[in-house]
This record gives C-alpha cells, structure tokens and sequence, in this order.
C-alpha cells in the first residue's frame, strides 16, 4: 500500500505556500532532527502563523502594562479577567475577524461573534454582553454596501440566536478599508472570581475530551489565510471560511457551565484559530507536558477525513477538555445531556510532545515548546515613513473661513457623513436587551451599561474606540487618544475604567512603515493605560490588513470595561427637559482643529496632528462627570470627540427633540467660528443639571480639578449657536435628525 500524502515527507515548496519562509522551513527540520512530513508542517505552519505565533509583535506587546489591583488574570489566557467585588469577576477580550469577513461577510462576521463567546465562557464566565468594532471602505465603493449589510446581518445572526445582548460598539467609513474590512468582535462576561478555568494540560494519565460540533472541512488553513495579505486571488480562499452554528453553540456554553459546577475539569480550551492543533499545543505548553491522541476518534461529520485535515480544520463549536482521571463518564454525561458529540480522544502524558495516531499507527510526534514559546520571534526593521512629516503639516490659514452659510454647510454635511452619523440601522437589527440586563441600550449613552442580573444593583460600562485617522498621523499620540476617549465614554455613564482587552489592526509587518506604526501604537497604549490605571489584559493582533500593497489604517481598537456601582444611577447622551442647564466640564482653550472630521468631510484633508493630550486634564474631566452622575445632579452627559462641539449638541438634541441654546464665546477665546464649533480637543464633556444644582455641580467639579462652563440652555426646537453677539448657527432640530438618520440606509441602498 502507498504512503497516503499526509504522510509523506514535505517539500520546501509546500512550506512556502503554507506561509513558512524557506528559512523557517529549515528552522522546523532543525527543530525537530528530520524532515517533518505533511500533516507536521501543516501543524508548523499553522502555529508559526502571525495569527497564532505572534512572531513579528511580541516584542512589543511585553511592554504594555498588564498588571493591577483587580486583575485575576491577565494576557495568555482565553480572555482576561477582572474583579468586580462582592465574590465576583468579569472576564472578557475582543479578537478579529477581518480576513473571513471580506471573503464571506456574512459567515465571517457570525463566527467571529461565536469565537469570541467561546473564549469567555471558557474560563467559566456567562456571557452577558457582547459589542463589536466595524471599519468599511469609501460608502460609494462598490463593496462597501454588500459587506456592511452581510457583517451586521451575520453579527445579529449568531448574537440574537445564542441569546447574548449586542450592547453597543462603533462603526466608520473610510477608503483606506476598501479592500480588507475590519470586523472586530468583544464579549464580556459574568463569572465567581475563585471559579476561574484555564486551559491547561496537567496531570499525567488524565483524559483529553473532545465536545461539541462534529469536524467537518470547512476552515481548513484560516489561521495562515489570516497571516496572508489579499491581492486578486482574495475570493478563491471562501473555503478557508468556518461555517457557525448558534444554536449548538448555546448547547456547548450551557453544558461547559453545567461542566463548571462539578470538581471533574483540569482544565478547557475552545478551539479557535487552528482548531485542534492550537488548543491541543497551546494546553501542553502551558502545563509543560505532553498529549497523546487518537485522531480516528474525532466526531467528523464527513467521511474520509485525514490526520491533516482534522488537525486544521477550524469548525466552530467544539471544545477540547482535560478532565480528571476517572472522571470521564460525569463528562460524558453532561455532553450526552445536551446533545453534543463527544469522545475520549487521548491523555495527558509526560513527554512534552504532541503524538498523534491514526488508523494504528503514529502519524505526528513533534516536541511542544518548538511549536510555542521556542517559535520564531522577529526583530524586523523599523521606520518612520517618509510622509509622515508631511501629512502633519497644516496651515489653518490654508482653508478659508467660513461665514454663517458655510457654517450651516458644514455641519450638514458632518451629520451626513457615516461616520458620524446615526447607526440605527445597524443596532436596530441587534437584539440589545435579551436577558434583561441592558441599562444603557446602543445609541442612547456614550458607553452601553449592563446589569449584573439577578446578583446586585452594580454591572458594568463598555465602550470600544479608535479614530483610526488619528492613529494614522500620529501612531503614538492616536493610539493613546483611544485609550483615554474609551475611559472618558465609560466615565460619561458612571463608570471607573477598571482594564481594557485590544484589538491591533495593521497593515504588513515586514514592510518597516507598518511595523513602526504598531511599535508607535503599542508605546502609546502603554503610556495611556499606565497613566489612567486601566492594565491591558488580553487581547489580538491583526496583521496583514492590506490588498495589493494598500494596508488599511492602523486601527488599535480599544475595549474598555469600567465599573458601575448602581446601574439606576447613570446618564445618557441625549437632553431630557426644556430648561436644564448645558454646561462643560474640561479646560477651556482654542480647539484643535488638525486631523478633524471637519478637515476631512468638509475640505477633503486628512492631515495635522491630533489634538495634544493630557492625562490631568482627562482624570480631572472623567472623575468629575463620575462623581456628578453616581451623586444623581447629572443624568446627560456626551463627550466632545468626532466634530467637535457643534456635532456633539447636535446629537444631545436628537435623544427627544429638544432644542438648545448654547454661547461659545467663553470657548472661543477669539478664534475663527469653524475652530470653535467643530475642534476636537479632548477631555471635554458637555454635561446638562437643573439650574438649581449648577452650584453643588461646581463645587464637585472642583473638587476633582475640573472646570465647569455653563454655556445655555435646553429648550424649543432649534439648535441655537453663538459666540457673544454673534450669530453661527440657528437650525431646526427636526431638519438636523433628517440628515443625520438617513445617512447608513443611504449607503447600503434603503
């Protein structure tokens, strides 16, 4: 009989089109005293990928900080975790899906989702909410309609069929995405803080278990597709795509917590990314031991399935589990319980290798720390592109002043554009308040709040951010920017920033303008969060966002999880009652109009600097509105961010159609009226409070060194503003809404 061809010894050439350089390929042989054969550098490839080795970012992600007084478990994990008091602790992190989602939007934006739920509830949590970060392409590209319409329908798919909330999130448009989308995908959720599980392989003798979905063909190589940058072969890798399920999905979640309860698990892994090669390698390299397993016992539901084909598939909804030793009929129980395929596969051994066998007879047997910790780790050059000083160069005097007309033009069309715009298209088709825990539903607050139902009054904030733009003229600077907008919108809703997971979208790492952008990016994140006190504790990497050499903007996506006391006691972004009293909280100064949203939408011009931050000035800011909230004087609160004040009234009108009438001039500080209105300086807040408690909010604003600046007042239909005598902007409410409403439905041809 003939040596079928995964068994066969593997060339050169087919390391190279699994993604290895030749040079790794050598590194594989030397590493293991042979050549391996095909199914073993199938293996290699898969965990030497980007994706999964983090081989070209490691070295900068040491330096972020991922250490506080609340976290229980930090990077390295499934998902971070974070204690909340009282007995209990959150678990959450946020990943990509980038790649699957441009190729099949609809099936790469569901599977995302049930990645992300199954690497929180694999430490033991419930998850209780999820949001998601969306980058598409210019809304007139051809695409662009397509696949915002498939990523939203696939993300509303998975979520609202498992039964977990989509509580908020952000969605952007701009060119630079017009060839590789970014779909990034967040779960937080509820668990004991002394009921944390790991993935991990300890025990030897102890069984490895296999439950879940049965293996079929479907994603086979996605991990290394995800590794790769597109070019005009993109649409041929649809196989490389999972297909998901989220009905067996909410099988496998409700028997691993079933699982939870009992003493019989060493510990669990999802398998994700490279399937059953990563969750097998990943568990006994963090043990320091060795897994021998059957293969021909793997659930497959296709017929004539190979060592190489079951080890790399990356079918959704199965788990790999170590139980304890004599524990398996309890396991097995539970899965037959819940419908889930299931099988004793193998056991933990003490040789430090992965041995595989299929069909009696050894098929893979490969040392583990070569696979993990001993995988390449590249110290790849770096450089400030040459551009860069020129597209922070701006001259506001190169762009003419706007009268009262061009004022009015402007925010039109900023309100219009889709970036800023209403994104109730999207939310509206997410199920926000399945498990009746949602205080602060998508488009009503600065950052969704969410209950810890059925446990206390207390839940938590989340927001994720990026201006993608300001990361791109200022990697260090934007980046950082993310972090503290992220902790000022949970702030703006009650909460204190505890810890944030990230998502760090990139073009190719191997060209040095790229990689300089991430090292940029990673020193600003660090600064941020070591300056805020929010610890980074999980996280992703994406590499490779680019088409042809076109690589997206760096798009460092932060998610941040702040802390709410008591959920009654939050604010919302929208004014409440004619009369109220708006004022703002943060230092006055000329706004920055560099690197704008108005530079963009109105003049066509990405360039300038972001605005100068200040970790005071942003503690002062979000500590003040916290305070002001959780003691009941404030109950609106939006913070300044994409164009500027102007755009931030706009949409505080809309929440019940209530008009303002708001002085600039103490803002202004006598510069031009664009300046003032559509400036994004930070770590400003617009606040509304009964006028009788503007003196109590003072003092409290003080008291955390913070201004406060009434400017108006609530009330009728229009949205009135001025600087002193001067009049810059007097428009109906009503016709600001038209615009801002119809701009999404208008991209995707409603």
């Amino acid at each position: 009989m003939s040596t079928p061809a995964w068994m066969l010894p593997a060339t050169e050439a087919q390391a190279v089109q699994m993604g290895l350089t030749p040079d790794e390929f050598g590194q594989v042989q030397r590493a293991i005293g042979r050549v391996p054969n095909y199914t073993e550098l199938g293996i290699f490839s898969a965990m030497w990928s980007e994706h999964c080795s983090y081989k070209s970012s490691r070295r900068f992600l040491k330096g972020l900080p991922t250490k506080g007084a609340r976290v229980l478990q930090g990077p390295g994990e499934n998902a971070g975790v974070v204690d909340v008091g009282g007995g209990l602790a959150v678990a959450f992190k946020m990943e990509s899906h980038n790649h699957p989602s441009y190729i099949e939007p609809f099936q790469g934006a569901a599977t995302g989702v049930g990645g992300i739920l199954r690497d929180v509830f694999t430490m033991g949590a419930r998850p209780i909410a999820s949001m998601n970060s969306l980058r598409f392409g210019d809304p007139k590209h051809p695409k662009t309609a397509q696949l915002v319409k498939g990523v939203v329908a696939g993300i509303a798919h998975y979520g609202n069929c498992i039964g977990v909330p989509t509580v908020g999130g952000e969605v952007q448009f701009d060119s630079s995405y017009d060839g590789n989308c970014l779909v990034n995908a967040f779960t937080l959720g509820l668990l004991k803080a002394d009921r944390i599980f790991r993935g991990t392989a300890s025990g030897v003798g102890n069984p490895v278990i296999y439950i879940g979905a049965r293996t079929g063909r479907d994603g086979i190589h996605g991990a290394t597709m995800s590794s790769a940058e597109f070019d005009e072969e993109t649409e041929s890798k649809r196989p490389t795509v999972q297909v998901g399920d989220p009905f067996m999905e909410k099988l496998l979640l409700e028997a691993c917590l079933e699982l939870f309860k009992t003493d019989t698990l060493v510990g669990i892994q999802d398998m994700g990314a490279a399937g059953l090669t990563s969750s097998s390698i990943e568990m006994a390299s963090r043990a320091g031991s060795g897994l021998w397993m059957d293969l021909s016992l793997i659930p497959m539901r296709e017929t004539g399935m190979n060592p190489y084909e079951l080890m790399l598939s990356e079918s959704q909804e199965r788990m790999l589990l170590v139980a304890k030793k004599g524990r398996e009929a309890e396991v097995l129980a539970i899965c037959e319980k819940w419908d889930l395929a299931h099988a004793v596969v193998g056991k933990v051994t003490d040789t430090g290798r992965i041995q595989l066998a299929f069909d009696k007879q050894t098929v893979v047997d490969l040392p583990t720390a070569p696979l993990t910790d001993d995988a390449p780790q590249y110290d790849r050059p770096r450089k400030r592109p040459e551009w860069q000083d020129e597209v922070q160069r701006f001259e506001l005097a190169s762009i003419a002043a706007p009268d009262a007309t061009g004022l009015k033009a402007a925010l039109h069309k900023l309100l219009s554009a889709p970036t800023i715009a209403s994104k109730k298209w999207v939310y509206q088709q997410y199920d926000h308040m399945v498990r009746v825990g949602t205080a602060v539903r998508p488009g009503d607050g600065d950052a969704a709040v969410v209950r810890f139902t059925g446990q206390r009054e207390g839940g938590v904030a989340l927001s994720v951010d990026c201006n993608s733009r300001w990361v791109y003229l200022d990697p260090k600077l934007g980046a950082a920017h993310a972090v503290a907008e992220s902790a000022r919108n949970v702030s703006c809703v009650g909460g204190e920033p505890l810890a944030i997971t990230d998502c760090l979208n990139f073009g190719n790492p191997q060209r040095p303008e790229i990689l300089w952008q991430f090292e940029q990016a990673c020193l600003g994140i660090g600064e941020a969060c070591t300056a805020l006190g929010t610890p980074v504790v999980s996280g992703n990497v994406s590499l490779y966002n680019e088409t042809d050499g076109k690589a997206v903007y760096p798009t460092p996506t932060i998610g941040m999880v702040g802390l709410v006391d008591d959920c009654k006691k939050h604010a919302q972004m929208g004014f409440i009652e004619s009369g109220d009293v708006v004022a703002m909280l943060g230092p006055v100064r000329g706004s920055h109009l560099g690197a704008s949203e108005y530079l963009r939408t109105v003049h066509g011009l990405v360039k300038g600097s972001p605005p100068p931050l200040d970790y005071a000035h942003e503690k002062a800011a979000s500590g003040a509105v916290r305070a002001l909230v959780r003691a009941g004087l404030v109950k609106t609160a939006h913070d300044i961010s994409d164009g500027g004040l102007a755009v931030a009234l706009a949409e505080m009108c809309f929440a019940k159609s209530l008009g303002a009438q708001v002085d600039v001039g103490a803002l202004a500080s006598g510069e031009r009226a664009d300046v003032a209105l559509f400036g994004e300086d930070t770590a400003r807040i617009v606040i509304a409070l009964k006028p009788a408690q503007v003196a109590e909010a003072q003092a409290i604003a003080t008291s955390h060194h913070a201004g406060l600046h009434v400017l108006g007042t609530v009330g009728g239909e229009r949205l009135q503003l001025k600087a002193g005598a001067a009049q810059l902007v007097d428009e109906s409410v009503a016709e600001l809404h038209t615009l801002w409403s119809r701009a999404i439905p208008k991209v995707v041809g409603e």
